[in-house]
């Protein structure tokens, strides 16, 4: 099923809590000097115009991106550089997607490996990222093509992992292609997205991760309100493996001003702590 696109959601609560793990880690990598290799599983098509059709039609970035600002969140510097390149001054027209915002980060002698099956997103992927030796852009299912890269030469990577969870199953894929990925290659830092619309879903997900033998998971989540058994999304999350040791005091110290920011009256909350020691 390749129904979903994320030019409707661009910039919405999710992206902003998803990309600012991101930029963090991203950060945190290119401080050494040992390269390292960066695996986006589905890179969506990269750069969004928020003045789209798509995007106006939900207006999700309203909540989202459009509720921050850089003055108000200077611990959120790289982030919002990230995004200003693609905007004039004090304009907000494009968001980034996580493709760009790491290619924004990377350096000449990293590599990033780029998977995206939708046949439009792609298109538009290949068009919004600049494509060289060390960048692929590759149409492929993006659970396989994490196998198939881990271990990297590198020795040292980041691997993103944000399915849209169109399809149920998609659950237990991502638990299990982690399982497999963390196996060959234990090293590396797993960042896995989840969205929240049935919880049971995600307790089997965590539960899953705590019950597997992997250690040194931490988790991150930005809620709108309370959970529901209505249809839609009322939160989403991060569950981050082998993360900077900088950065569960980071999102401590930000997730309650982004509650505050993203707060309507419905009840925002946060979700900050440790699902498997080291």
């Amino acid at each position: 099923m390749l129904s979903y696109r994320h030019s409707f959601h661009a910039g919405n609560f999710a992206d902003v809590l998803k990309h600012i793990v991101q930029v963090e880690i991203l950060d945190y990598m290119g401080q050494k000097d040992k390269v390292f290799d960066y695996i986006d599983t589905h890179s969506g098509a990269g750069l969004f115009n928020l003045n789209s059709e798509h995007s106006q039609k939900v207006g999700e970035y309203l909540n989202g991106i459009a509720k921050l600002s850089a003055d108000k969140f200077p611990e959120l510097r790289e982030y919002f550089r990230a995004i200003e390149v693609h905007n004039e001054a004090n304009k907000l027209d494009f968001y980034p997607g996580s493709p760009v915002i790491a290619q924004h980060f990377l350096r000449d002698e990293d590599k990033a490996w780029l998977f995206e099956l939708h046949p439009t997103d792609f298109e538009l992927l290949n068009e919004n990222i600049r494509q060289s030796r060390r960048v692929k852009v590759k149409q492929e299912d993006g659970f396989a093509g994490l196998l198939s890269i881990v271990p990297p030469i590198s020795r040292r990577a980041f691997v993103l992992i944000d399915p849209p969870y169109e399809i149920k199953t998609d659950y237990d894929k991502v638990f299990r292609t982690v399982a497999k990925a963390h196996k060959k290659f234990p090293t590396g830092t797993y960042a896995i997205w989840y969205p929240v619309v049935d919880r049971v879903r995600i307790d089997k997900l965590e539960n899953s991760f705590i019950k597997s033998g992997i250690k040194d998971i931490q988790r991150f989540e930005l809620g709108l309100s309370a959970d529901t058994d209505e249809r839609g999304m009322t939160s989403s999350g991060m569950i981050v493996i082998n993360p900077p040791w900088t950065l569960k005091k980071k999102m401590q110290d930000l997730l309650p001003k982004l509650v505050n920011a993203v707060d309507d009256g419905n009840g925002a909350f946060f979700k900050c702590d440790v699902l498997v020691a080291e």
